[in-house]
């Protein structure tokens, strides 16, 4: 299994755990990635208030880097923003002929060419489709029974396009969790928005978002992510948004590669977790519980 893999900015800066975790997870489960030299930016959310165009040219420019290398792989996203705007450069071109012709006018000043046609797919499409629970589970060396898991999507992943999931009732992360031993929470709010960027900008609706989440999670032992942004706001907000509910919204966040890594043996070190934020002592409680009990 061979994916060219596209880490994007925010997995080398602030979710520097997610992308150790992902490839630490993904190597043990016999997973090769190919990362591009010299790919950049995607443009995020911000290129597109500048010029569409340039929102058009920063993910096709990766695109075409793959192209380039002429390895015969889909693109893998672990950062749902990234997936997304990679995702919308595929769809609008198919449509647009004009639009392909644009990007490529631009790209040629890199003696680079975008055809259309490398797939983009989000880490958890890998690890749910092509990897699938069966692997996962013949892979565990711990299990993490007795652990209650709210899996929490977020929008960009699901939305707007519908390729592995339902953008409503997301169930894709639940017989990977499974797999592991832990119970999955039911709830009904993983694919609920959790005001992404509007922490800095219009900060009290994403407060109540937040709020809402994170008691809508009571009950569980953790929050499990697959966005950089989600995991932001879940985790880096807790004490703050609990002072101003009045209420305890205090839960530990691990990102999905974190948890299965824990159930696939990796160290703590290998898997980071020491960045997380949001990794309260009752969890530590719990894993180290688990560890004890295990054969």
């Amino acid at each position: 299994m061979k994916y060219f893999y596209y880490p994007g900015c925010s997995l080398e800066g602030t979710a520097a755990e997610y992308d150790v975790s992902t490839r630490a997870v993904l190597g043990k489960l016999g997973v090769e990635l190919v990362e591009l030299e010299d790919w950049t930016c995607c443009g995020a959310s911000a290129a597109e208030a500048v010029s569409r165009l340039l929102s058009m040219v920063l993910p096709a420019r990766n695109l075409a880097l793959a192209q380039k290398a002429e390895v015969k792989a889909d693109f893998l996203v672990p950062c749902s923003a990234c997936y997304l705007n990679l995702r919308k450069v595929e769809e609008q071109v198919r449509q647009d002929g004009e639009l392909l012709a644009r990007i490529n006018e631009v790209l040629e000043e890199e003696d680079l060419r975008y055809r259309g046609g490398i797939h983009s797919r989000h880490l958890l499409d890998v690890l749910a489709n092509d990897i699938g629970a069966d692997r996962v589970l013949g892979s565990r060396t711990l299990s993490l029974e007795g652990l209650r898991v709210v899996p929490y999507y977020g929008c960009q992943a699901l939305r707007p396009y519908q390729t592995y999931d339902d953008p409503e009732f997301p169930k894709s992360m639940e017989p990977l969790i499974e797999a592991l031993g832990a119970e999955v929470v039911p709830w009904n709010l993983g694919a609920k928005c959790c005001g992404a960027g509007l922490m800095t900008t219009k900060k009290e609706a994403a407060q109540e978002a937040v709020a809402q989440i994170l008691a809508g999670a009571r009950g569980g032992d953790c929050i499990v992510t697959i966005c950089p942004m989600c995991q932001m706001n879940l985790e880096g907000f807790q004490k703050k948004i609990s002072k101003i509910f009045g209420e305890d919204l205090r839960i530990s966040v691990l990102y999905l590669p974190q948890l299965i890594g824990l159930a696939l043996g990796l160290s703590d070190r290998e898997l980071k977790l020491d960045k997380n934020l949001a990794l309260h002592s009752e969890l530590w409680d719990r894993l180290r519980s688990l560890k004890r009990g295990s054969p």
